[in-house]
């Protein structure tokens, strides 16, 4: 038998789908000088060996390139052009690599959420330790999936623009909600806005969480109340951020102007039908806008006219009264309190009247006074992209009044 032949023989040609000993063999040992410590082998050495590894692994089967991230996977250094390669890799490599490799930089895993498929990043969302700059990446493809992992990845952090844009997702992906209202990022801000779409027990949440008293800011300004009234209220900036602390709610001097004796008065007349007049009528006795007033009274859950009449000092019974006129069921088919009536009433019971100013307060100040005409065309064009144009309450105007403005 021929030398040739007996080579054949002892290494015969590979079946279609099934790659050569020759392949297998080279693939390990390339992997292996990768592997090498920097003792023996320097930094241009290994790009070198790492370039080759790369031209075998673009047309190496899915099961090779596999194998090959395997046994790079325990590396703190691995070749550029490897990390590319393989971070976009869909036979598996990429989410080994994610999930047990520490060699990757920032700048690589950004990459890798930028220009990836969804399977890399999702793995990537459960990574340990990402970074703001990562995880703002992962959160720009707004994919559910990878979000929801995101959020329970306790050991990543996001950034402020991240949370905002996960809570404007948040309105249609509902199973965010709770995940997120559990983010040590999340700031009153956001979760006054994500109120509007959440349902009872999230609300009850985020009232419990987030609805802050204002005792401190009135200690300190207190006597700059004083400066601002000798001044005789000209400088609207300050007089803006005062009313925001102050402690009385109701206007007083839009009584003197109403057809109403108080606003009490105004909310027993409602009780037997609240119309968009009188809607705007309670809303400037008690010292909010029509507009946010609007959003309470159409507001389907009904929390918000619990946090309207204990911030105003309006009695329980109030609160029934709104929900008569804005037609809302009392009772049950059983003759008992309706449920999300009872729900409201115990809303009303476990905030006190401070924090439910602080709630109303922000919602005027986030739902109106914020609604600069840059800003509704910002609403309606979708320009979610100038969010960092806009303070803290415009963006959260932008989030909560997207239906107002007919964007879906």
């Amino acid at each position: 038998m021929s030398e040739s032949a007996a080579s054949s023989a002892l290494d015969p040609t590979p079946t279609p789908g099934e790659s050569s000993r020759a392949r297998r063999a080279l693939l390990k040992r390339l992997a292996d000088v990768v592997s090498l410590p920097g003792s023996r082998i320097n930094a241009f050495e290994r790009a070198v060996v790492g370039d080759l590894l790369v031209e075998m692994l673009r047309e190496a089967e899915p099961s090779e390139r596999l194998r090959v991230a395997k046994r790079l996977a325990p590396l703190t250094e691995i070749p550029d052009s490897l990390v590319r390669l393989l971070l976009r890799d869909d036979s598996g490599a990429a989410e080994l690599l994610l999930d047990q490799c520490t060699a990757f930089s920032d700048a690589d895993l950004i990459s890798c959420a930028l220009e990836a498929g969804h399977s890399q990043r999702l793995a990537l969302a459960g990574r340990r330790n990402l970074s703001e700059a990562i995880t703002d990446a992962l959160v720009s493809h707004l994919e559910p999936a990878v979000m929801d992992r995101l959020l329970h990845n306790r050991e990543a952090k996001l950034s402020q623009t991240a949370i905002e844009e996960l809570v404007a997702v948040s309105r249609d992906a509902i199973s965010l909600i709770d995940p997120l209202l559990k983010r040590p990022e999340m700031r009153p801000s956001s979760a006054y806005v994500m109120f509007w779409w959440s349902n009872t027990e999230q609300r009850r949440t985020i009232l419990s969480r987030f609805a802050v008293s204002r005792e401190v800011l009135q200690e300190v300004v207190d006597d700059v109340f004083a400066m601002a009234a000798a001044e005789g209220w000209q400088d609207a900036l300050s007089r803006k951020a005062l009313q925001f602390i102050e402690r009385r709610q109701r206007n007083r001097a839009a009584v003197e102007k109403s057809p109403y004796d108080s606003l009490d008065h105004a909310v027993e007349v409602a009780a037997h039908g609240l119309t968009r007049d009188l809607a705007s009528e309670i809303s400037f006795l008690a010292g909010i806008k029509p507009m946010t007033g609007a959003k309470i009274f159409t507001d389907m859950g009904g929390e918000s006219v619990a946090i309207l009449c204990k911030a105003t000092g309006l009695p329980k019974a109030c609160v029934r009264q709104l929900w008569r006129g804005m037609r809302r069921p009392e009772v049950d088919e059983a003759g008992q309190m309706d449920a999300r009536l009872s729900e409201v009433l115990i809303t009303y019971d476990m905030i006190a009247v401070d924090r439910a100013q602080t709630v109303l307060r922000y919602w005027n100040w986030s739902l109106s006074s914020a609604l600069t005409p840059q800003l509704m065309r910002a609403i309606r064009d979708g320009a979610d992209d100038m969010l960092d144009e806009y303070s803290v309450p415009q963006r959260a105007a932008m989030l909560a009044l997207t239906s107002e403005f007919g964007r879906k």
